[in-house]
């Protein structure tokens, strides 16, 4: 009993200095933490997410950008909250992820939320102190606790403009 007693205690321990790493590398954008989390987001959690996103009652929904050199259309799962022009989108993992630069470096994409797609443009980067009240609650929480300081807006795009970049 009392080795039970020892192993669940060293167990509680270990989780909680996994956390404590990965709570501290976040908020301090260690490439250490932050390198390996996105490895596994692209490897193992988006291929799943991508089952649901986008899709009417998810909690993912879908941005599709070009990749900056490649030309190559990707999908990724991202957690947006609509605005009355657009979308805002927190940017967890900082600004250095690949489907942000590449959408940066585009100037549009397309976001599929609750079963609807939207063109989006003029990408932006805003401090998340001007747009944090946008989103819910828990997010705010999770923002607060990781560090997340900055969210991107996108402007949704009109029907003209939207045909235009489909021309």
């Amino acid at each position: 009993m009392e080795l039970v007693v020892v192993l669940v205690g060293a167990a509680l321990v270990a989780i909680g200095g996994i956390a404590a790493v990965y709570v501290l590398g976040m908020r301090s954008r260690s490439p250490f933490v932050i390198g390996p989390l996105v490895r596994l987001q692209r490897a193992v959690i988006n291929p799943r997410q991508l089952r649901s996103a986008g899709k009417p009652g998810a909690y993912a929904s879908i941005i599709r950008h070009v990749g900056r050199t490649s030309g190559k259309a990707y999908e990724t799962p991202v957690g947006v909250v609509p605005t009355e022009d657009g979308f805002l989108i927190g940017l967890v993992y900082g600004s250095g992820t690949n489907w942000l630069r590449n959408v940066l470096a585009c100037g549009s994409a397309t976001i599929v939320h609750e079963g609807q797609t939207y063109a989006v443009d003029r990408p932006e980067i805003v401090p998340m102190r001007m747009v944090g009240a946008r989103f819910g609650a828990s997010d705010q929480r999770g923002f607060r606790l990781l560090g997340v300081d900055r969210a991107l807006r996108l402007h949704r795009m009109g029907p003209v403009e939207a045909a235009r970049r489909a021309a």
